[in-house]
């Protein structure tokens, strides 16, 4: 692999945000694909989608389901997987998990119905041309480092670690040059992140998944000296706790 002119300057690399107009589109399910027995993913499509944008493989959105009768719609952030702004169409991931609002919907999620979606309000842009690349994530992530890997270049460095039960490990097409390590309990992949030397260079780490296992990843990072603009880690959900999202680096 090239060198990185990242390491030439000695930069770590530079996070462009940007923000988006914030809306809120009425969209029809259109395909229902199941992904093994632990994922389905979903293909929304609607004429809102014409101006969708989503630049990075961190953005989230918001989904709205029905609540019951009096209730506030319920409200879960999701990834966007991937989106054809030509055929007006955006793909989500569920991981079957639980019995939350979300996994229970896209557990009987049928062509016709409807679904509304918000967002995302804006992207953080990670550049390409990092020396290396580190993802780590329980099942809920996966949906963000896969589509990660789809978008890196031919030779970047990556590596993946990786919490999930074999029902919902699946292949990480790449053309990336990565190491995708998969552990059955948090303390494993802690572990392996505890172990894990850095690779030299100035790169980028991100994490998302449970809380508390996430603050722990955040905090072996900067134990490892990764200043924080090089860094995103985000608990995607928190036990026990019904709506979660909160970036903690």
């Amino acid at each position: 692999m090239q060198q990185d002119t990242l390491l030439d300057t000695g930069a770590w690399p530079e996070i462009r945000r940007v923000r988006h107009e914030l809306k809120l589109r009425d969209l029809d399910v259109v395909r229902v694909e199941p992904l093994g027995p632990a994922f389905v993913a979903v293909t929304l499509r609607g004429d809102a989608l014409a101006d969708f944008v989503s630049l990075s493989f961190d953005d989230h959105v918001k989904l709205f389901f029905d609540g019951a009768a009096g209730d506030a719609p319920a409200r879960r952030d999701y990834t966007p997987r991937r989106h054809d702004r030509e055929a007006r169409e955006l793909v989500i991931e569920f991981a079957l998990h639980g019995h939350g609002v979300a996994s229970t919907w896209a557990r009987t999620a049928r062509v016709g119905q409807r679904l509304t979606v918000g967002g995302p309000r804006g992207s953080m842009i990670v550049p390409m041309a990092c020396a290396w690349h580190l993802l780590v994530g329980d099942a809920t992530a996966l949906p963000a480092i896969a589509r990660r890997l789809e978008e890196l270049p031919e030779g970047a460095r990556v590596v993946v670690l990786a919490l999930a039960g074999a029902d919902a490990r699946r292949a990480l097409p790449t053309r990336a040059s990565a190491e995708v390590r998969w552990f059955d309990t948090p303390q494993a992949l802690l572990d392996a992140l505890r172990a894990l030397p850095l690779p030299p260079g100035h790169g980028f780490a991100w994490g998302g998944g449970e809380a508390a296992v996430m603050a722990q990843v955040r905090a072996l990072l900067a134990d490892k000296g990764l200043p924080r603009q090089a860094m995103r880690v985000s608990a995607y959900w928190k036990e026990g706790v019904a709506e979660h999202h909160e970036d903690l680096a």
